[in-house]
């Protein structure tokens, strides 16, 4: 049996629960001589020397399997066990301590903050992530593919929002038997297989059936829109899913997007994105329709904005992020021209075509406002 001191995001009693797949008692504990910063730009802490002493608790009796599992979830993120004596500790415990200069600190952390934001998220990520344990797939490789399972996870929790359909079915307990899930494939992108049975409208269960998923993150589209001058600003990128299809002309005309990322909520991505791609800053954004482009086989959900936005002559450049291989050229064009554009199919992304037609029924009103 092993005990261990935690200081940072496993001080959260149902993220430890994933971790470890059992619940487990904690004792508050302090190690002396020590202090937690956050990780700049990272959503969890660093340890530290020096300091007034760092909060955290203590978790006797793990067993082998535990340690194991908790070697998996953290072993990615360059941390190493330590033994140490903490504050009216008789006897020692391990801690993890981060890899020498792997990570920079930042400001002093925070686990009620950390919990406001991040804890949800951070938890239904650890859920994908601890589904990978005893698979084959090592601590480094889980962590290379954490950015995306976090973006995974909140997409999960936005689709897990109460709502009750109108029309449609609303899904109730034993309506779904979920028999296997498993994830032969992940990296930026994931498949998801289940076997599975659903109630048929008949009122019985279906057969058990096989289905495959590609799991990707939610996105935030949005198109810029400047009333006063009734001009758009589109962009035009090379896309891999044209080329894969073997359509000769990859380059295509869109709408700004981006994916959502972990802890960020729909509307602030598309103001990111706005400034990443084109160098906008939108004064305002109106939610247009959100859905699912292909929801027989993809997860993706689209969160689709029209953005008020200063569009002067000038405005269309180059723009992207560097380091992502972006390469993005900007269009600015009266409304008209767009349209004509959709018409004749030389625009064939879906979610411009339908912010297109969405702001034809409204672009009236809005040139009145301005």
């Amino acid at each position: 049996m092993t005990d261990f001191f935690f200081y940072g995001t496993l001080c959260h009693p149902p993220l430890l629960r994933v971790v470890l797949g059992r619940e487990v008692g904690m004792v508050p504990a302090r190690l002396p001589g020590h202090s937690v910063f956050w990780v700049k730009g990272r959503a969890f802490p660093v340890l530290v020397e020096g300091g007034d002493g760092a909060k955290g608790v203590v978790v006797r009796g793990l067993t082998g399997e535990d340690v194991r599992r908790l070697d998996f979830y953290e072993g990615g993120f360059g941390y190493e066990t330590r033994e140490v004596t903490v504050e009216g500790g008789a006897l020692p415990v391990e801690v993890y301590f981060p890899q020498p200069d792997r990570w920079e600190p930042g400001a002093p952390w925070s686990l009620a903050d950390w919990a406001l934001r991040w804890g949800d998220t951070v938890v239904a990520a650890a859920e994908e992530a601890m589904r990978l344990y005893g698979e084959g797939v090592d601590a480094d490789r889980v962590q290379r593919r954490y950015p995306m399972m976090l973006a995974r996870a909140g997409a999960r929790l936005r689709a897990g929002a109460p709502g009750a359909p109108r029309l449609r079915r609303s899904a109730d307990e034993g309506d779904l038997d979920v028999i296997r899930r498993w994830q032969p494939y992940g990296n930026f992108f994931a498949v998801e297989e289940f076997d599975l049975r659903f109630r048929r409208f008949d009122g019985g269960m279906s057969t058990e059936v096989n289905r495959a998923v590609f799991i990707s993150a939610d996105a935030a589209v949005v198109l810029p829109y400047d009333p006063a001058r009734d001009r758009v600003l589109l962009i035009e990128q090379f896309r891999m899913g044209p080329l894969a299809r073997g359509d000769r002309q990859p380059w295509l005309l869109e709408a700004i997007a981006g994916r959502i990322d972990g802890g960020e909520t729909p509307e602030a991505a598309a103001h990111r994105e706005a400034m990443e791609e084109a160098g906008l800053v939108l004064q305002e954004l109106l939610p247009a329709t959100h859905y699912y482009p292909s929801p027989s086989a993809k997860s993706e959900y689209l969160y689709n904005y029209i953005g008020i936005a200063d569009l002067p002559d000038g405005s269309a450049g180059i723009g992207g992020v560097p380091g992502e291989a972006e390469d993005i050229r900007a269009h600015l064009m009266p409304f008209a021209d767009l349209l004509d554009l959709v018409d004749t199919g030389e625009i064939t992304a879906g979610p411009l075509v339908l912010l297109t037609y969405w702001l034809a029924v409204r672009r009236d009103a809005l040139r009145r406002g301005a």
